[in-house]
């Protein structure tokens, strides 16, 4: 069985290596191949971040982070960001972190939650988002320079907290 839960110091490696598997390929997260572990720690643990991890059996299989999408007047708008270890794809993890952060976000008070740039080629993300009520409201031409296609369109992607 699953548990999602807030991070803890002990669980930092372990993201780490999830974090540093999913971004060498520079196909589906802005986060450049061979971004510091200090960069890393920065980004998934400076505030006013929180940190959730997917856990099964002891082990993380993905994290995600929650934090408001702009300062001041844009707090009320959250921005996550999501990654399943490359090994525990396919389980539905990606849709349980996505369900338990609207809930999240919810519980903290935020009014919608938006992704600031989806890839258009990571259509499996795109549809997940779609399924859990995101919808594309803008996209950024030639926005993202993925590494083996260049610059190709990224979306941004909005749903409103009941």
């Amino acid at each position: 069985m699953m548990t999602i839960r807030e991070a803890a110091a002990a669980d930092v490696d372990a993201i780490w290596e999830i974090f540093e598997s999913v971004v060498k390929d520079g196909d589906t997260y802005a986060f450049a191949p061979g971004t510091s572990k200090e960069t890393f720690l920065n980004l998934w643990f400076g505030a006013p971040v929180r940190t959730y991890v997917a856990v099964a059996d002891g082990e993380i299989l993905g994290t995600y982070f929650i934090k408001p999408n702009q300062p001041g007047l844009g707090a009320h708008i959250a921005n996550c960001g999501y990654m399943v270890h490359p090994a525990a794809r396919g389980q539905g993890i990606g849709g349980k972190m996505c369900e338990h952060s609207l809930s999240v976000a919810k519980e903290l008070g935020y009014k919608g939650m938006q992704y600031n740039i989806v890839v258009s080629t990571n259509t499996k993300a795109v549809e997940l988002w779609k399924k859990f009520g995101f919808r594309i409201i803008g996209t950024i031409p030639g926005g993202f320079r993925h590494i083996r296609l260049g610059y190709i369109d990224a979306y941004i992607m909005f749903r409103e907290i009941d």
